[in-house]
């Protein structure tokens, strides 16, 4: 591990109204502290976190995000935390240019659904049916999801990556919002996790805005 890196801002994506949940995010400002992907992977796993964000041109907003475990060409929620974190009007990703917005209290920004690593999206009956899953065994990207009240838009869903790297649920996870999104073809209010909020829409040529709440842990 790379001792010379101890700064890094920690943030809560995807907020529910009261500024509760959300999941963490790491953020390397200055990634140039930790040049090789090998070390920024050994420094994403240290931190734990689902994911975490090295920073190599804040100006222009290019960045570099991490799992514990795999490097990541396009995530959600990492997007959105710092987006917000580093007010650009886009972030660059080895996916893809990612536009970025500020509303009021929430953080937008576009992409692409086929940027997103896959991952299954799974249809249940009711809301308490996705309350009741049990962590599923490694092996499959899980979203499960149910409408929550479906002529207004609201769906339930929780997350399980699978990878079995001691991120067994994510609280929130911005590219399987915008995943589902693009199946349904519609504006969400998704409630995931514990009590996160992520809100989406679709937009023209196949492009879809995810946005929520962020606040500053550290």
């Amino acid at each position: 591990m790379n001792a010379r890196v101890t700064d890094y801002d920690v943030v809560r994506v995807f907020c529910a109204p009261n500024g509760g949940h959300g999941n963490e995010l790491g953020v390397v400002r200055d990634g140039s502290r930790i040049p090789e992907q090998a070390e920024r992977q050994a420094f994403a796993a240290k931190l734990g976190f689902s994911e975490t964000v090295f920073v190599d041109d804040p100006e222009r907003g290019v960045v570099d995000i991490y799992t514990p475990s795999v490097r990541l060409a396009f995530a959600g929620y990492p997007c959105v935390g710092a987006a917000w974190l580093l007010d650009v009007p886009e972030l660059v990703t080895p996916a893809g240019v990612v536009g970025a917005r500020q509303d009021g209290e929430f953080c937008w920004i576009e992409a692409r659904p086929e940027w997103a690593a896959p991952r299954t999206l799974r249809q249940y009956a009711t809301a308490a049916e996705v309350d009741a899953l049990p962590v599923p065994p490694p092996g499959e990207w899980l979203y499960a999801w149910a409408w929550q009240d479906e002529a207004a838009g609201r769906v339930r869903a929780r997350g399980f990556p699978g990878r079995d790297d001691r991120i067994e649920e994510d609280e929130a996870t911005g590219a399987a919002a915008l995943q589902l999104t693009a199946r349904l073809g519609r504006a969400l209010n998704i409630t995931q996790g514990a009590g996160s909020q992520i809100l989406t829409a679709p937009q023209p040529e196949g492009w879809v805005e995810i946005g929520g709440r962020v606040r500053l842990e550290r």
